[in-house]
């Protein structure tokens, strides 16, 4: 780039970064447009993405499970905000908040714990987002990330919702349960396998498997389903379906139709 053209494009970026502090994103993106396209997209996005962080400002009240008040409020809003389904946004730090705060915590690179301290609360101003497994994938589609046990939804291109889980816990098993009316002995390696699947049949409440109950079950390969689930703990603990938090479990089901695209990628490391 000649001499001539680097300063017209610094100029132009200066005073798109001039007019972005006093009259916002929108009027930056009109200001850069007579740049270069690639110097002037980029500069607005990294631009938008600054404001977009700073709007948010952490109490830094280090919270427990079993807080209440205005910092879990809080918490629990910028949770909402970000996709990470926390329940009900109702001041009180208890289970539906715990498990969004471990996904969170898990796509920001923190080891997930039930403390809200310093470097959960800094994340929250300036979050990342999740790693995309499928690049290519659908707009919309679901992710599912063995390794670091998380389900991201993506609907029209976007991430709309990311979500703790706990998967198959590659143990081996035979359990047995009456089914059909009559006892019966059932074996399996509690496998979530990888691959790309589709969603099928549903069932509305709990639904009786032979292994269990299933709440609002979206299955996609076979009898693996995303369900809904009292017990979602960090290491992988199903027979090989995906459980859910029950707060998720109530709303993936108006989120997600038959059809969707679902991968399954990754390994679980304990």
């Amino acid at each position: 780039m000649r001499v001539g053209q680097r300063l017209g494009v610094a100029a132009l970026m200066t005073a798109g970064a001039a007019l972005l502090s006093s009259a916002g994103v929108a009027n930056a993106q009109a200001v850069t447009s007579a740049a270069p396209v690639a110097v002037a997209k980029a500069e607005v996005s990294r631009a938008a993405s600054r404001v977009e962080a700073s709007r948010f400002a952490a109490p830094g009240k280090t919270l427990k499970v079993g807080a209440k008040g205005t910092e879990v409020k809080v918490l629990q809003t910028r949770l909402a905000e970000l996709g990470y389904a926390p329940g009900r946004v109702d001041g009180r730090y208890g289970g539906s908040t715990l498990s969004a705060v471990w996904a969170f915590q898990k796509v920001n690179g923190i080891s997930p714990t039930s403390t809200v301290a310093s470097r959960t609360w800094n994340a929250m101003e300036a979050p990342r987002a999740p790693k995309v497994l499928v690049p290519g994938g659908k707009p919309t589609r679901v992710e599912v990330n063995l390794a670091k046990q998380l389900l991201v939804l993506y609907v029209n291109g976007r991430v709309k919702l990311i979500s703790h889980i706990s998967s198959g816990s590659g143990i081996a098993y035979c359990e047995t349960a009456t089914w059909q009316g009559k006892s019966q002995r059932f074996c399996g390696d509690a496998r979530t396998p990888t691959g790309d699947y589709k969603t099928t049949w549903r069932r509305d409440g709990w639904h009786k498997s032979y292994l269990g109950q299933l709440y609002n079950p979206i299955f996609f390969n076979g009898g693996i389903a995303f369900h809904g689930a009292l017990s979602v703990p960090l290491a992988p603990a199903s027979h090989g379906c995906v459980r859910l938090p029950m707060q998720v479990a109530e709303i993936l089901p108006g989120l997600v139709g038959t059809g969707v695209p679902v991968h399954v990628r990754g390994r679980f490391v304990r």
